[in-house]
């Protein structure tokens, strides 16, 4: 599910995005669009000198608004059909959307501005079955053929839960989210909406509707929203094909996990830390001496891969545990993932009865500090058995504690 922005059609990525459009299509990913005629409807109006009271689909729409709308809309419209026919993919226009005025709100009445009441799901499964890209422009009808000026975003959020799509993605023309000056690639849906109440005022205009529309798609059924730069070349096939992606993506708490890792997650857990382990910051492990521990080992996954491991090692008799094997795929650093298994092994061990969690180190040991809130210990802390193995390694690592009690 795809929502344009009228200003990334009017920018000269448009045409690079067809062509991500086409490849989206060749590996058989069904498609619908979404799009607004923000930008062109401002245009519009300046050329025609009419005076206009919106330009989204918020607030009042009077008649001329409308009518300056329903012309560039169609405009936009064509110029999609036109782009996507140029790349060899079948589209279709239909009136997909039922929309009821907005009405009276706070004693003022939107006149020509709707909302949407229905979407004609069949009609649309229709077109994709058959392979068909149905264009959705930001307009609704009512069950007298009345034309209601109706918010994009608005639209596909309910387009994207009707057809209970797998990914909701805005795509603007200006940059995404961001926090002290950095991308926010991922948030959980409770941590958008703390985001919005604090923020809101920060946010870009173009990007409080969208962030709005994306936190109720996640709460009706969306399992992920996407909003990305569509200037960026390859930004849609970057979020839609890999693991860090160029944008935000707010989803629900199923989004991502922890697990106990399984016997066919050694490989994988090996690959994940061959990196760390050549430059001797992990210990050196086979396939084998994973796969001998593995019910002690834990996964973090992001939709359905890899991307982080920790291991818990624990000595019931003495009721202490050791934190083992931590470890954040390089691309996914600095988002919290690192301190969620902390947390997750620490209160494992205390769910088994551990007083003492400790941890041995050669290069996290600040990390293991400042974010686990581990102090420097003595060797007095190692079982004999633990002792015999630190010495053999060689590697002098710290040793680190953190009491559970």
């Amino acid at each position: 599910m795809l929502s344009l922005d009228g200003g990334i059609i009017a920018n000269e990525n448009f045409s690079n995005l067809l062509l991500d459009l086409a490849v989206l299509r060749s590996v058989n990913i069904r498609i619908v669009l979404v799009h607004g005629a923000a930008q062109q409807i401002r245009e519009l109006a300046k050329q025609t000198k009419t005076k206009i009271s919106n330009d989204d689909g918020t607030g009042v729409t009077d008649e001329a608004t409308l009518n300056i709308a329903m012309t560039a809309a169609s405009r936009v419209t064509h110029e999609i059909m036109e782009g996507l026919a140029s790349s060899d993919l079948r589209a279709c226009y239909g009136t997909a959307i039922t929309a009821h005025p907005f009405g009276i709100v706070g004693g003022v009445d939107h006149l020509f501005t709707g909302r949407v009441e229905r979407v004609d799901y069949t009609m649309l499964e229709q077109l994709l079955e058959r392979g068909i890209i149905p264009v959705i422009p930001p307009l609704g009808f009512d069950g007298e053929g009345r034309t209601f000026r109706v918010n994009s975003d608005g639209v596909a959020q309910k387009v994207a839960e009707e057809l209970k799509a797998t990914k909701l993605i805005y795509i603007t023309a200006q940059p995404v989210l961001t926090h002290k000056g950095e991308i926010i690639n991922q948030m959980l849906v409770e941590e958008a909406e703390e985001y919005f109440k604090k923020h809101r005022d920060e946010i870009p205009p173009g990007l409080v509707s969208k962030l709005e529309h994306s936190i109720k798609a996640c709460r009706e059924g969306v399992s992920r929203v996407h909003l990305i730069d569509g200037r960026i070349d390859e930004a849609l096939l970057t979020e839609v094909f890999s693991n860090e992606g160029v944008g935000t993506m707010i989803y629900a708490s199923e989004y991502q996990q922890i697990r106990r890792a399984l016997k066919k997650d050694v490989r994988p857990i090996y690959a994940l830390i061959q990196h760390s382990i050549n430059a001797e910051e992990l210990v050196k492990r086979t396939h084998q001496e994973i796969l001998s521990q593995i019910q002690d080992y834990y996964v973090f996954e992001v939709d359905r891969n890899i991307i982080g491991c920790v291991a818990l090692h624990t000595l019931p008799e003495k009721k202490m545990a050791e934190l083992a094997c931590l470890y954040v795929n390089k691309a996914h650093e600095n988002q919290g993932i690192g301190a969620k298994l902390m947390l997750f092994v620490e209160n494992l061990a205390k769910e088994k009865g551990c007083k003492v969690l400790y941890a041995l180190s050669t290069h996290a040991f600040n990390y293991l500090q400042q974010k686990g809130g581990f102090k420097e210990g003595s060797l007095d802390v190692l079982t004999p058995a633990r002792l015999e193995k630190y010495e053999e390694s060689g590697r002098k690592s710290k040793v680190l504690y953190k009491n559970l009690a």
